[in-house]
This record gives C-alpha cells, sequence and structure tokens, in this order.
C-alpha cells in the first residue's frame, strides 16, 4: 500500500505516528498531497482516481523514488464538500506541510480549495475540474485537462453532426453546469442548432421526473446532458421509465455521467469525454490499471491523476528540492518543453494551461465505454 490516507480531524498523536510508505520515517518519504472524493455523491470517481494514484506512486518507486528516497501521497477525503476539502487543503499544507497537492473533482470544489492552497503558496495541480474559472487561479496553480470552452466547442460540433438539430439540455446547478449549458448553447447555436428546453437540476433529489417530462414536452431530437454519478444514475433510470430513450441521448463527459448507471440502461448512449489515455504510452498504462486492479477503469480522470502524480514526481526531481516555488519553476519548464504522459504530450502555456488537451467520442457497448 503506497498512500497515506489519514483522517481530516486527526490528533497531534496521531499525526505523528502516522503511517508512511514501508513504515520508513517521514524524514526519509518524500510527500505530496491529493485531495479525492472518496465518500459523497462522486465515491466512485474518486476511488477510481485513487488507485490511479496508487498505481503511478508504485511506478515512481520502481524508477528509485524522489530525491533518492521514498515517495508516497497522502490522501484526505473531501467528501464531496467545499468546506471539508479547505480544511483537508489546510491540514496538508500547514501539518504535512506537503510542497503540491493535486484535486479534487467538482469545481466547485477545486475552485474554493485550490484558492485557499494558492494563498498559502502551495503548488496546486488541477486534474479532473474544467471551469474556466481555473485559468484565474493564480500563479502556483497547473492545469492538466482541457477546460469547458475547448469541451463545448468539440461536443456542440459532435451533438450537431448526430443530426440532433433541436435539443433539450440538463446540466447540474453550479459552476460546473451553468459554465456547461451557457458554452455548449453559444458554440451549438453558431452551428445551425436550437436548445428547444434548459434545466439546471438541483443537486440531491430524489427524483427528476418534473425536470425531464418538461424537457420531453418540447420534442427535442435528442438529449443533451451532464451529471455527476448518483445524480446522473436516477435521471438515467427515469428517463428510460419514461420512454425518452427512444430519442438519442448524449452525454458531456461520458464516464462521468455513466459511472454509477447500470449498464441496461446505459447501453447505446453516446457522447464524448476528456481523453483518458493516448498512444503506446497510454495503452500500457491502461493494461497495468486493469492488471492490477482486475477491471479496467471506470472513468476518464485516472489518467490524469496518473500524469499528474508523475509530473510532481519529476518536477521535485528536476528542482532537486521540495521548496513549493521550487518545484513551481521546474513545472513551468517541464511544461515549456513538454512531459510525456498517459494522457498524451503535456504541454502548458504561460498560463499554465494544457495546450491541445485531448477529448474521445464515445459510446456504451456491452457493458463498457468503447471510441467510436
Amino acid at each position: 500500500m503506497n498512500l497515506t490516507v489519514r483522517p481530516l480531524l486527526a490528533t497531534a498523536c496521531l499525526v505523528a505516528s502516522a503511517f508512511t510508505w514501508s513504515s520508513v520515517s517521514a524524514q526519509d518519504t518524500v510527500q505530496i498531497g491529493a485531495i479525492l472524493s472518496l465518500t459523497g455523491v462522486n465515491a466512485t470517481v474518486g476511488e477510481d482516481v485513487r488507485r490511479a494514484v496508487d498505481l503511478a506512486v508504485d511506478k515512481v518507486n520502481e524508477n528509485g523514488g524522489v530525491l533518492g528516497k521514498k515517495f508516497a501521497v497522502i490522501i484526505e477525503d473531501s467528501a464531496g464538500n467545499p468546506t471539508t476539502a479547505i480544511s483537508a487543503a489546510r491540514k496538508l499544507a500547514t501539518v504535512d506541510k506537503v510542497p503540491v497537492v493535486l484535486g479534487e473533482y467538482s469545481s466547485g470544489i477545486t475552485l474554493p480549495m485550490a484558492q485557499y492552497l494558492v494563498k498559502e503558496g502551495v503548488t496546486h495541480i488541477n486534474i479532473a475540474s474544467t471551469s474556466v474559472k481555473i485559468r484565474e487561479l493564480g500563479t502556483s496553480s497547473f492545469n492538466l485537462i482541457g477546460l469547458e470552452d475547448i469541451g463545448n466547442k468539440f461536443s456542440s460540433a459532435d451533438v450537431y453532426s448526430q443530426g440532433m438539430h433541436k435539443i433539450a439540455i440538463i446540466a447540474p446547478n453550479n459552476a460546473y453546469g451553468q459554465g456547461v449549458a451557457h458554452g455548449f448553447r453559444v458554440e451549438y447555436e453558431k452551428l445551425g442548432g436550437k436548445i428547444l428546453t434548459e434545466v439546471l437540476y438541483t443537486a440531491g433529489q430524489s427524483s427528476y421526473r418534473r425536470e425531464l417530462q418538461q424537457m420531453a414536452r418540447s420534442q427535442p431530437d435528442g438529449y443533451v446532458y451532464t451529471a455527476y454519478g448518483h445524480e446522473s444514475a436516477i435521471i438515467n433510470r427515469e428517463a428510460f421509465e419514461l420512454g425518452l430513450r427512444k430519442q438519442p441521448w448524449y452525454a458531456i463527459l461520458l464516464t462521468n455521467s455513466l459511472s454509477d448507471t447500470p449498464a441496461d440502461i446505459a447501453q447505446g448512449q453516446i457522447g464524448m469525454e476528456v481523453g483518458s489515455y493516448e498512444g503506446p504510452v497510454g495503452e500500457a498504462y491502461a493494461q497495468a490499471f486493469a492488471a492490477k486492479y482486475k477491471e479496467p477503469m471506470k472513468t476518464s480522470y485516472t489518467g490524469y491523476a496518473y500524469d499528474g502524480v508523475m509530473l510532481a514526481a519529476a518536477a521535485i526531481n528536476k528542482a532537486q528540492s521540495t521548496k513549493s516555488t521550487n518545484v513551481q519553476a521546474a513545472l513551468n519548464e517541464l511544461g515549456k518543453t513538454g512531459f510525456q504522459g498517459v494522457t498524451g504530450m503535456i504541454k502548458l502555456d504561460q498560463d499554465r494551461q494544457r495546450l491541445d488537451p485531448p477529448y474521445a467520442k464515445l459510446k456504451y457497448d456491452g457493458g463498457k465505454v468503447v471510441r467510436r
């Protein structure tokens, strides 16, 4: 086990005696942090990402560790809550004093959490959140994934090419969902498409029948949606029961939207996703993941988490230091020259944002997500 997973409200005694990699003392271990949704509505995604982090730690240590020492990641659970995530970030920054923190998943959690880290001068690496506000976090925040504006261009063109020229759309009523709904509309209407109904749903409801029936009344060519795992499972089940699947359903971030939906209901759904792995390096990663966990990855975010850990380790080695400002300088250098990741070649622009982020056209078929 290569991860140190600690409860958020650990006592000073527990922190002092916490388990580390192979029982090596903290002084002989280089540690970074990660904040993931291990419980709550996005727990399926969080566990998938945790597995990728574990796999990356194994790889780093197989290759000699970091600065000649063992390498570990301290995992904190956000529980899908921004207040909990900020508390976790505070612990990682002030108690564990890590130079780098990866995470979170939901933009509504990542933004305030990362703002705290930036204020404290701790390096932040975004591995999953896609709000365009990620760009505004500051000079110690680095982004590995495509943001909504780029994704909206990709998804709107894909939807229109599928013959869905009049659609109804549903998205969560939060920073992420609002950004997707607005950005998709702008790009889709440029192509000549028309949005007949737009619904922003409230998280945590036990049913979304009213919202789905409102969408159905507009008689669209198809339905476009994006939703988090548990909520998406309800939306998909009720759409199926209401007969709405007679029209095509298109998911923006397909693996995210189907992570908790039963296979028989998900069957045939199409969508897009951030590219989870690319090329021979990516294929080798996918095979290693499946071999270790006896099943393939469930979401597309594992590759970014893996790359985030590997990039952080490379930056610390390049800097020959765990001082956060030195690591940031090394990350900037690696971003200019390029770093080969499982999600493809990672190059960052002057604002520390991923250049040419990968996307994929996907379909759920035979119990798994496949490329179209």
